[in-house]
């Protein structure tokens, strides 16, 4: 177990960046995000937050209740890293092989110990802020925080996240209402033949052909099933079957992405599939199995609290750092606390740096400070006493 070195509490832009690079050196995976959350705890216990760990794995959850205000207000940030090899060269960069924070969970972890920092000492706000520290965002981490009896432990009235968001001005605010990241869903799908010799086709059933049929049919459900109004994306981005060019295989694996925005889309696709795999693979004398766990929601944003954090990043911002984003088909586990939960989903931008999970990648330290006053407006606005 990698455990961070005691670092002192930030009492500036300058020590929270400092404490950015440290979590940057130092990634921990999904699930493995020990050092990471004792850290974080450690901080908000020293600056007078009740703290609860372990929640839903390494969750951390700190609490802070000031005047008389009967308001909960939540924020959430996301901790851990992804099974990738830096390739900043950067100074600070990841010092563990393999491990790196290539999406910025790191500038979201300190842009809200830094919001932490200031409402504890500023308490200009009137009713409870809880500050939801989440693991696992990668891998859905938001499902075993709930399941550990988030909103029903930390009740809230409404809940926030952020997201940092390459090419976009740095610290410039982007929001969308409703539907805003995909639902994503993984599908695998088996092909099975019957195995032969290369130069007799005919004594064998290759899944092969049956495979490659059944990757262009697959492109007709986006193409022809589902409303061209609608947004879908059908991806095949792996085929493996055969070891050698003489040989038939037994069987050949595909796996693919959707995403979708809709339910009903979602559901149609699902069918879709299902009844062409066997359909297609049937027709060449072969068989199909189809996979299809559900992965993550659709990220809907709701239009009350959206409108009100949008205000709020006008009023304290101005217009010129406000704008909005069309949807994105990328997904975020963020979706399963709004599927309980009031709230929104919102973007700061990092400039123009490498793209998400990009082993290039590294968060805009320059985000850090208006991002952290960002989240502290939100707060006292929302808390504020005459609300």
């Amino acid at each position: 177990m990698k455990v961070t070195p005691p670092v002192p509490a930030p009492v500036s832009i300058a020590d929270f960046i400092a404490l950015r690079h440290r979590l940057h050196a130092a990634p921990e995976l999904s699930t493995e995000e020990v050092a990471t959350s004792a850290l974080v705890a450690d901080l908000l216990k020293g600056w007078g937050y009740e703290v609860a760990t372990g929640i839903g794995g390494h969750g951390v959850v700190a609490t802070l209740t000031h005047g008389a205000g009967e308001r909960t207000i939540g924020l959430r940030a996301d901790m851990d890293a992804l099974p990738i090899a830096e390739a900043t060269g950067l100074a600070y960069a990841s010092g563990t092989a393999g491990v790196m924070h290539a999406c910025g969970h790191d500038g979201h972890t300190t842009i809200l110990l830094a919001a932490a920092r200031e409402l504890a000492e500023s308490r200009r706000f009137s009713g409870t802020v809880r500050l939801i520290f989440q693991p696992a965002e990668e891998i859905g981490g938001a499902v075993q925080m709930l399941a550990d009896g988030l909103f029903e432990r930390f009740p809230v009235d409404a809940v926030f996240g952020l997201h940092n968001w390459p090419g976009v001005p740095a610290g410039e605010f982007r929001f969308i209402d409703g539907p805003a990241m995909a639902a994503v869903d993984l599908v695998i799908i088996t092909v099975r033949g019957k195995g032969g010799h290369g130069a007799k086709p005919h004594e064998a059933v290759d899944p092969i052909v049956a495979a490659s049929a059944l990757v262009l049919a697959l492109q007709s459900i986006v193409a022809r099933d589902i409303d061209p109004l609608e947004t879908a994306v059908f991806t095949v981005g792996s085929i493996h079957g055969g070891t050698m060019p003489t040989v038939i295989p037994d069987s050949v694996e595909l796996q693919a992405t959707v995403r979708t925005f809709s339910g009903a889309v979602r559901q149609t696709i699902r069918e879709r599939i299902k009844l062409l795999a066997e359909a297609i693979a049937a027709s060449y004398g072969a068989t199909a199995e189809v996979y299809h766990p559900p992965g993550f929601p659709a990220v809907h944003n709701h239009r009350d609290e959206t409108a009100f954090a949008r205000q709020v990043a006008v009023r304290h911002f101005g217009a010129g750092q406000v704008g909005e984003l069309t949807p994105l088909l990328v997904s975020e586990d963020f979706a399963f606390m709004l599927e309980q939960q009031k709230g929104s989903y919102l973007f700061v931008g990092n400039g123009p740096s490498a793209d998400l999970h990009s082993p290039r990648y590294d968060f805009n330290d320059a985000v850090i400070e208006p991002a952290a006053r960002y989240w502290v407006a939100l707060v006292e606005d929302y808390l504020a006493a005459n609300r």
